[in-house]
């Protein structure tokens, strides 16, 4: 404590790069981290793709008597749309 040299006004006034805090804060995760996190998100994906399309096709007679804006194509493209972004991010995870 003693020894350390305090800073300056000037060099505390000047902001830090922002290409160097992102460098400074990127943590280094090992392979296996990766794997389990990338699986965690491909499997939540296979997962909610599979289970959406199997509820969505149980309630099909309810939803098509329920006259709703939003019929069997737009709820089915959503579940493949919202599956598609945890599969990605599964494979982000897994390539970064």
């Amino acid at each position: 404590m003693a020894g350390d040299p305090v800073p300056s006004v000037h060099s505390l006034d000047k902001p830090e790069k922002l290409q160097t805090l992102l460098k400074q804060d990127r943590g280094d995760d090992c392979l296996s981290c990766k794997i389990v996190g990338g699986g965690a998100f491909l499997g939540l994906g296979a997962y909610s793709y599979i289970s959406g399309q199997a509820q969505l096709e149980k309630q099909r007679a309810l939803i098509l008597a329920s006259n709703s804006r939003f019929g069997m194509r737009s709820r089915s493209i959503a579940i493949t749309a919202t599956s598609l972004v945890f599969v990605w991010l599964g494979i982000y995870r897994i390539a970064k």
